[in-house]
Parts: C-alpha cells; sequence; structure tokens
C-alpha cells in the first residue's frame, strides 16, 4: 500500500473574527498530510523555500511521512496567502497571495513513489496535478482531485483534461456549479460524473457532505460545534481523512466511501478548533474515535413504517 499526496506546503497569515495570526505553517498538502498519517504513511510531492523551517519537515518526518518528494529551493521562498474571515466564517477575502516557488514548480515523481495505489491531489493548477499522474507508470487503484473556482475561471481545458483521468472529485457546492453551469447539486454531479470522475463528492461547510456515484447519493452531515475557530484547511483535512481511511481499508466501494466521509467530515471538525495545523497535532486515536461516536449518535434513529 501506498498513499501519495500532492499539494502546497505553506506560510498562511489568518484573520477570524476570533483572532489573528502571523505567519503559521499551511498549505493544502501539509494539511491532508498531517490528518492521513493518522491512519496509513504518507509519500509527500511539494515544493517549498529556504525559509520553510527544518523544524516543520524533522516533525513531519517523525510523523511517517517520506518527504522525498518534497523539493527545497534554498534561494527562494515558499507560497505565501492571507485571508481574512468574515463572521459567518462560510466567506473570506483573500488578501494576498506570493505564489514564490509555486509559480513554477513542476513536480517529480520519485522512483520510490512508483507503488502508488492511492493518489491524492490537493488544490493545484490542473496542469500540475496532470503531471503527477502522467509520470506514474501504473495507475493508482483510486485518484482523488480537490479543486477551486480559480482554476475553472483560468485553466479550464486543463481541469477538463485532468478530470477525464481522475475517479473522484472533491469540490464545494459554488464550485459544483460552476464546473457544470447548473444550480441543482444532483445535476451538477451527473454533468461532473459524464467529464470522467466515477464518484463526486461535494462539500458544504457547516451544512456537511454530500456522495454521488452513479444514480447513488449519500449525505454526512457536519457535526454542529459550538465555536468553529478558524476553517482554514478544513477541505483538506477532511481529505486527509477520506483517503486515509481509503488508503488503510484498501476498500474503494460505495459503502466504504460512506465511512470514508463520515471519518473525514471527523477529522475536519478538529481542525477547526484552533488555527492552522495545530489542533492536528495533538489529536490522538481516541479523540477520532470519541467524534466518531459523536456523529454516530447525530444520525443514528429508529423509525416505524407500520
Amino acid at each position: 500500500m501506498s498513499l501519495v499526496v500532492v499539494g502546497s506546503m505553506a506560510f498562511d497569515a489568518i484573520e477570524t473574527p476570533f483572532g489573528k495570526t502571523d505567519r503559521i505553517i499551511g498549505g493544502a498538502g501539509t494539511y491532508i498530510a498531517w490528518c492521513a498519517t493518522n491512519f496509513v504513511p504518507v509519500k509527500q510531492i511539494s515544493v517549498v523555500g529556504g525559509d520553510f523551517p527544518q523544524a516543520e519537515l524533522d516533525e513531519l518526518t517523525a510523523r511517517s511521512v517520506d518527504l522525498e518528494g518534497v523539493q527545497i529551493k534554498k534561494d527562494e521562498k515558499t507560497f505565501f496567502w492571507s485571508g481574512r474571515y468574515h463572521m459567518d466564517m462560510n466567506s473570506r477575502d483573500t488578501l494576498e497571495t506570493q505564489l514564490n516557488v509555486l509559480g513554477d514548480f513542476q513536480p517529480v515523481v520519485p522512483e520510490s513513489f512508483q507503488d502508488c495505489e492511492f493518489l491524492m491531489l490537493g488544490n493545484l493548477a490542473p496542469s500540475v496535478q496532470l503531471s503527477v499522474i502522467d509520470q506514474l507508470r501504473t495507475r493508482p487503484k483510486l485518484i482523488v482531485l480537490d479543486t477551486m473556482n480559480l482554476w475553472m475561471d483560468i485553466a479550464m481545458d486543463d481541469l477538463k483534461k485532468t478530470l477525464a483521468k481522475v475517479d473522484v472529485l472533491m469540490v464545494n457546492d459554488s464550485e459544483a456549479r460552476q464546473l457544470s453551469g447548473d444550480y441543482s447539486l444532483v445535476r451538477a454531479a451527473a454533468t461532473i460524473m459524464k467529464m470522467g470522475p466515477k464518484y463526486v463528492i461535494i462539500k458544504k461547510g457547516e451544512h456537511g457532505a454530500l456522495l454521488f456515484h452513479e444514480s447513488k447519493v449519500f449525505f454526512a452531515p457536519a457535526l454542529p460545534l459550538e465555536e468553529v475557530f478558524d476553517p482554514t484547511g478544513a477541505g483538506d483535512t477532511f481529505a486527509g481523512g477520506f483517503i486515509g481511511h481509503l488508503a488503510k481499508t484498501r476498500d474503494i466501494s460505495f459503502e466504504n466511501m460512506k465511512t470514508a466521509i463520515i471519518i473525514g467530515s471527523a477529522m475536519a471538525s478538529y481542525c477547526v478548533e484552533k488555527f492552522g495545523t495545530q489542533r492536528l497535532r495533538e489529536i490522538t486515536k481516541t479523540d477520532v474515535d470519541n467524534r466518531l461516536q459523536e456523529f454516530v449518535q447525530l444520525v443514528n434513529f429508529d423509525i416505524s413504517l407500520g
């Protein structure tokens, strides 16, 4: 079994109604790796600058993340993003984006990563995601892709080429509508499945997530939380829990994907409790099990149709 994760490793500066940070560690690849290693080891493909702390790389290594696929460009700077969240915590304004090393990132798949069975493509330019797929000599058992509206605006042709080669697409509800051109999420998912993915996951933030496959639909709620401190990385953490569970069980049936979505939601519910990756560094297996039990209780009911 081998899980390969492709995604950004970055610095974030975040402002929410509950607090503010300067430069903390972020990036889709970082969140996915911190989460997925609760289930299986991770082989990471990314790029950082010389300013990325060695201590962070060492912590990931200690966490069973193989960093052979992470390029370190010593004379350049790491990707930086700054954003401010509104009171509802679902909408945000991007204040600053510095692509830095991500601007001309050309991923290289190490030989030791060629045993990839599960490939998680975090949100990056579709051409970068496609490059990784094309470098793998054997097609993975499952390829999961996360993307965003930016690529639909500026790289739709590349995105469609990449979508044709993946099994699962993760998007939020507004992205699903933009990609499909349809307001109904059921019709949107059907349209997207014709583009290539066999499964479509539509994330709805605090309102849970939907899983579509052929004519089947599954809904997973989000855990109602008293406080949401920082939603940055919640979607990436969801992806990490989802792919981590599938890679651990090696079962890619629709039924097991239902479980994977609940696990992803449980992991994301921890992520939002503190800034950045801080909460993900603290949780134990017992914490995860307890949170999963809360999800079971949230949706469990008996009904008599007599």
